[in-house]
C-alpha cells in the first residue's frame, strides 16, 4: 500500500511500514547497519549443490545490504531446496526457518482473483458484468461511475479508481510514524472504498492501466455479495483447505502471526542511509488495512502448491484460466511485464518467462513466481522494508544472475504489485 507501484509487477521487492508504540513494538532500535543479520545462511538445505548458488548468494547479500533476513524455497524437476540468510528476530538471533509463516500482501491479490474466475466458470456472475450491477451506488463520486466499471477491470487495474493507499491521511495514518497509534485500527471494505471515492479517477475505465488496491477491495465484496459469505472464507473453502493449505490463512482483524513466524521491521519511511533512522518492529497490525487487498499470511511451500496448482488447471477451467493469463500492458512499473487477472507474466533478463505475483506490507516483501508448466517455482520473503531484494532473487534462480551488491531500484511499497 502506497503511491507508488514496485519496480516489477512480478519479481520486485515489495514492501513497506508499520506499527503502536507499546509494548507488543519492540524497541526501536539503530537502523539496517547494527542488525545482527550479518550471519550467512539461516536453516539452509544444501542438497541442491550448485544449482541454487546464486539463489543463496542473492539471499546473503541482501543482508549485507542491511535487511535482517531473506527467506527463499525453490522447486524443480531436482526437488525442493531452500535457502535463507539473517535473522527471523534481531532480539533473539533465532535464523529464518523453511518454514516461517509471513504476510503476503498484494499476492492475496492472486487468490481472490481465482475465486472470482471460479464464480464466473459456475455461471454466478460475469467477468463484464458492471461494479453496479453488484455493489449499486457504492463506486460514485468525484467523477467515478461504478455503471461504466467492469469486473473485468477491476481485476486487471484498467478500472482507472483512485488508489486508496495513495490518500495523504491515510498514507500517514498507516504508513508513517502515525502507524505506531494506529496499528490496531479496524478498517472496513466500506470506509476504504468511500476514501478512496473523495478523489478524482486516474482515467476513464479501460483506457490506461494503473495499480489500485480500491480494485480488489471491491473484487472481495463483489465476492461477499455472490456467495453471501466474506471473502475469505470463499478462500478458504474454493482454495486453501482443497488443496491442503495449512500455512496459509485469511486473518481478518486479527493482529497476531501464526507460529511459526519471524519478527517483521520498517524505518516507517525513514532513510536508512541516516545514523538517526531507526528501526521498528512492525510485526504485529490489523490486516483490514488491506482487506483482500493484501490482507493474507502464508509460508514459502504453500505459496508454491497455489500458483503450481493454478498454472496447471487444478483450480480453474481452461477458459477462465486464459482469461486470467490475458495481460494487458503494465506500464514502467511492470518492466516490460504485463498484468493479467491478478496474475503477472514478465520476462527476465535470460528470457525466461514466468508467471505469479509480489507482495509488500509493513516489513514484509514476498514474491511467488512459475515458470508456465509449473516445473519450475520459487517463493522468497524479506523481512525489512527499507532495501529492494525480491527482484535479485528471481534473477538469481531463474537466470542464475550473481548479485553486484548494489541494491535494487527503490525499496518497495506495500501492497504493489
Amino acid at each position: 500500500m502506497s503511491v507508488r507501484t514496485v519496480r516489477g509487477a512480478l519479481a520486485a521487492a515489495l514492501v513497506a511500514a508499520a506499527v503502536t508504540a507499546t509494548a507488543l513494538t519492540a524497541p526501536a532500535t539503530a537502523a539496517p547497519a547494527t542488525t545482527p543479520a550479518a550471519a550467512p545462511a539461516a536453516a539452509e538445505d544444501r542438497s541442491g549443490g550448485g544449482r541454487h548458488a546464486e539463489t543463496r548468494e542473492a539471499l546473503r547479500q541482501l543482508v549485507r545490504d542491511g535487511l535482517p533476513g531473506a527467506l527463499a524455497q525453490a522447486r524443480d524437476r531436482h526437488g525442493v531446496w531452500n535457502g535463507g540468510a539473517g535473522v527471523a528476530d534481531r532480539t533473539t538471533g533465532r535464523k529464518r526457518l523453511p518454514n516461517d509463516r509471513f504476510r503476503i500482501a498484494s499476492i492475496t491479490k492472486t487468490f481472490v482473483a481465482t475465486v472470482v474466475l471460479q464464480l464466473d466458470a459456475e455461471g454466478r456472475l460475469d467477468l463484464d458484468d458492471t461494479v453496479e450491477e453488484w455493489l449499486p451506488g457504492v463506486v460514485r463520486g468525484n467523477g467515478h461511475d461504478g455503471r461504466d466499471i467492469t469486473v473485468r477491470q477491476l481485476l486487471n487495474h484498467t478500472s482507472g479508481i483512485y488508489n486508496v493507499t495513495s490518500d495523504p491521511g491515510f498514507q500517514a495514518k498507516v504508513f508513517g510514524p502515525d502507524f505506531l497509534e494506529h496499528r490496531y485500527d479496524t478498517w472496513t471494505p466500506e470506509q476504504l472504498v468511500a476514501l478512496a471515492m473523495e478523489h478524482e479517477p486516474d482515467f476513464a475505465p479501460g483506457t490506461s492501466w494503473r495499480y489500485s488496491n480500491t480494485n480488489y477491495v471491491l473484487a472481495g465484496m463483489i465476492v461477499e455479495k455472490a456467495t453471501g459469505r466474506p471473502y475469505g472464507e470463499a478462500v478458504e473453502r474454493r482454495i486453501i483447505r482443497p488443496l491442503g493449505l495449512r500455512a496459509t490463512s485469511v486473518p481478518g482483524t486479527d493482529h497476531r502471526m501464526p507460529r511459526p513466524s519471524g519478527r517483521a521491521y520498517s524505518t516507517l519511511g525513514g532513510d536508512p542511509a541516516d545514523p538517526a533512522t531507526r528501526v521498528h518492529d512492525v510485526t504485529e497490525l490489523n490486516p483490514s488495512i488491506a482487506g483482500s487487498a493484501g490482507e493474507m499470511i502464508s509460508d514459502t511451500a504453500d505459496l508454491q502448491r497455489f500458483v503450481r496448482a493454478l498454472l496447471t488447471g487444478r483450480l480453474l477451467p481452461q477458459q477462465q484460466l486464459k482469461e486470467m493469463m490475458t495481460a494487458v500492458p503494465g506500464g514502467p512499473e511492470a518492466q516490460g511485464g504485463g498484468y493479467g487477472l491478478g496474475l503477472v507474466n514478465r520476462k527476465l533478463s535470460c528470457g525466461t518467462e514466468v508467471w505469479g505475483h509480489t507482495g509488500g506490507i509493513h516489513g514484509s516483501g514476498s514474491v511467488v513466481v512459475s515458470t508456465r508448466s509449473g516445473g519450475h517455482t520459487l517463493a522468497a520473503n524479506v523481512n525489512g522494508d527499507w532495501a529492494g531484494g525480491v527482484d535479485r532473487i528471481v534473477e538469481a534462480e531463474f537466470c542464475g544472475k550473481r548479485p553486484s551488491g548494489a541494491p535494487d531500484a527503490a525499496p518497495a511499497a506495500p501492497l504493489a504489485p
